[in-house]
């Protein structure tokens, strides 16, 4: 596959995902990853292209802000992307859910911890950070509850993980923009960068 005609169904990929044709889209993307296994973009578009034709509503959000992203720095926006997507398969589960239904019911599937048993772990006295790192190294955080999402943001603003905070902030407040305890965090955590500069 020539480099034009890589864009060229890279851009018709894209163009189908943008009209909700997420088949084609999934299809072209596929095409692309298929001579080009090392396609970040391709790669994730297939995964979005997934999500979206699995009804996951976040899919069309993250879409666009991998698009905007890509503008300032494609190598960091493939990069940010796929870390997103990986946190999202299992740290946050879909964003989307958290806010509507309990997952309650899905747990006994997932491999993970449960964010109140995390939630314990640290009103017994456990090192955040250490902790946090520790999961994160072999297992996942599940969380069931918007409050919990919440808390989670809340905890890892407090201890500083800034930048993890502010992907998952970016991502829910692209799904909603209006949720008034997402903004109050965004701010708090835009106060703290303003502090350590």
């Amino acid at each position: 596959m020539s480099t034009i005609s890589k864009y060229k169904i890279l851009s018709q990929a894209k163009e189908s995902f943008s009209k909700a044709e997420y088949q084609h889209a999934l299809e072209k993307f596929a095409e692309v990853l298929q001579n080009d296994p090392n396609s970040k973009e391709a790669y994730n578009g297939v995964i979005l292209s997934e999500m979206a034709l699995s009804g996951e509503s976040g899919a069309e959000a993250l879409f666009d802000y991998y698009e905007i992203l890509k503008i300032e720095d494609k190598e960091e926006a493939d990069l940010i992307m796929e870390e997103i997507l990986q946190s999202m398969d299992g740290t946050l589960e879909k964003i989307a859910e958290v806010f509507t239904q309990p997952l309650r019911e899905r747990i006994e599937f997932e491999d993970g911890i449960l964010y109140s048993d995390f939630k314990k772990l640290l009103d017994e006295g456990a090192d955040f950070k250490e902790t946090f790192e520790n999961i994160m190294f072999s297992t996942r955080v599940i969380i069931t509850e918007k409050e919990e999402f919440i808390d989670f943001l809340d905890q890892l603003i407090e201890h500083g993980f800034s930048e993890m905070a502010l992907t998952y902030l970016e991502n829910a407040l692209s799904i909603y923009p209006s949720d008034k305890l997402l903004t109050k965090l965004l701010k708090k955590l835009a106060e703290g960068r303003t502090i350590e500069n």
